[in-house]
């Protein structure tokens, strides 16, 4: 990365390496339209409008802002059905950056979840991994399949000091595999940036020690590669034996501790679709008839063409320690601006957002009545800014209707890369100040509508105790009528 510095270093940050040459207006809604909106939402934030919310941090999923060089590469994509120009320099980008010859395109990373629980995951079968995340689990747990989470005991530590709470207890994952069996274990699953519980990153000896486990027993090493950029950043600069390594090359060492590693392209290389690479051809070709059955021909697999360009430029910008260092370093910037003011954050800062403590937040809240949610849903109140609930409210109810409380109750607040300044940053900032300042005022919430399958998706809640109207009066009262 390129070294920077400031003749005088108080109060310095983060210097972004890009420029901006696009823009798009926003609109801050007022108070009593807020309110209006979140309502008519359910308190669900996925139910908003675009048009309602002033800083969408909902998400980095297929909203990170493109390269001049992707939306060119855009214009010289080939549409063909078959055969396509455009999939082969995808390919051959992908070989060359994780060095497996298979590759299959999928429209997402979901589908790539679901392609391999339907080959692998059988009824019985077993699923360690580091921890879940919530749409692998429910193909995992549809195909009759189990999740085991092992992740090591400091990825459940609210604030800590540890660089790499992603990681794998591999003691733990080698007695797993002795209680069910290796006859048992589908494959074992690696997320590389823990995106429940923080966005937290793996160190890559730690990857290196969870393969040595698997090769112990016979087990598929599987890596969900979607955070990966984040992981290569805090590899790179927090691992003292990486240090000197080009990201390229952390990036092939990660690889070849895998058989098969899939991903989300709306994250990993900032465009929309994603892909499965795969070691071996008896994988590939277990996998393969499953893509013209559900995403398309085996050259696009659901995706845009044009969008397969910019990914395949979009991958190879991620080799760029500048390109990738943006969204690390303005996570980070957010969560020590938040401890400054005594605000509850997971520390230290991870991947792809900043996640707010819930728990501490909002601490007379009981999790059974969704303290992430309620917090969520009063932070587009208070500001209009579009978080996500990463709590118990994202879990699944057990077969019997029993609700499991999750390890944390966050709200995520995404920072698409290269999408918002640093003075919006700091209004989030702000406003989370003011609210936990008066956070008494939150109440908790009730479902009115739930799904059975990925309820926090399209539910809908009601608030107990009438606490949103309270919120926005004293809102009223302290910002009189600014907005």
């Amino acid at each position: 990365m390129a070294k920077v510095g400031f003749y005088k270093d108080e109060n310095v940050v983060p210097l972004e390496m890009h420029k901006v040459r696009i823009v798009q207006k926003l609109t801050l809604p007022p108070l009593e339209q807020r309110l209006a909106s979140i309502q008519g939402a359910g308190y669900n934030t996925f139910l908003l409008q675009n048009a309602d919310v002033f800083l969408d941090m909902l998400t980095d999923s297929g909203v990170n802002a493109m390269s001049d060089q992707q939306q060119a590469a855009m214009m010289v994509a080939d549409d063909s059905y078959a055969g396509s120009s455009t999939f082969t320099r995808l390919a051959a980008k992908l070989r060359d950056i994780f060095g497996m010859q298979h590759f299959l395109p999928a429209h997402q990373g979901r589908a790539c979840e679901h392609i391999l629980a339907k080959v692998f995951v059988a009824p019985g079968s077993v699923v360690p991994m580091n921890y879940h995340f919530t749409t692998t689990k429910a193909h995992i747990t549809v195909q009759g399949g189990t999740v085991e989470e092992l992740v090591v005991a400091e990825g459940l530590a609210v604030t800590s000091a540890e660089p790499f709470k992603g990681n794998m207890d591999c003691e733990r994952l080698a007695g797993c595999i002795q209680r069910y069996t290796p006859g048992k274990i589908a494959f074992v699953r690696v997320e590389a940036g823990t995106n429940l519980i923080g966005g937290q990153p793996f160190s890559l000896q730690n990857l290196r020690d969870v393969r040595e486990v698997c090769d112990r027993f016979g087990c598929m090493l599987v890596m969900d590669a979607s955070l990966l950029a984040d992981n290569l950043h805090f590899v790179k600069t927090r691992e003292e034996a990486c240090r000197d390594m080009s990201i390229r090359n952390i990036t092939r060492a990660m690889a070849d501790c895998c058989d098969i590693l899939y991903f989300s392209a709306r994250k990993l290389g900032c465009a929309r679709g994603g892909g499965i690479c795969i070691r071996s051809e008896a994988h590939y070709r277990a996998m393969r008839g499953l893509v013209p059955l559900f995403e398309g021909f085996l050259t696009y697999g659901g995706m845009s063409v044009r969008e397969m360009e910019a990914m395949t430029v979009g991958l190879e910008e991620t080799m760029d320690a500048d390109v990738i260092s943006q969204g690390p370093q303005f996570i980070g910037f957010m969560v020590d601006e938040l401890v400054k003011r005594g605000v509850p954050v997971i520390t230290p800062a991870g991947g792809l957002g900043c996640h707010i403590d819930a728990m501490r937040f909002v601490d007379h809240i009981p999790q059974t009545q969704y303290p992430a949610g309620a917090l969520a849903a009063a932070l587009y109140i208070a500001g209009g800014i579009r978080g996500m609930e990463r709590g118990t409210l994202s879990e699944q109810r057990a077969a019997d209707g029993s609700e499991p409380l999750a390890s944390m109750e966050l709200v995520r607040l995404a920072l698409p890369r290269r999408v918002f300044t640093l003075s919006q940053v700091l209004f989030a900032v702000d406003r989370l100040e003011w609210l936990y300042k008066h956070r008494r005022l939150i109440g908790g919430l009730e479902w009115s509508e739930e799904p059975e399958i990925l309820r926090f998706f399209y539910g809908r809640l009601t608030p107990k105790g009438g606490w949103s109207e309270k919120l926005a009066q004293q809102f009223r009262k302290d910002f009189g009528d600014c907005l």
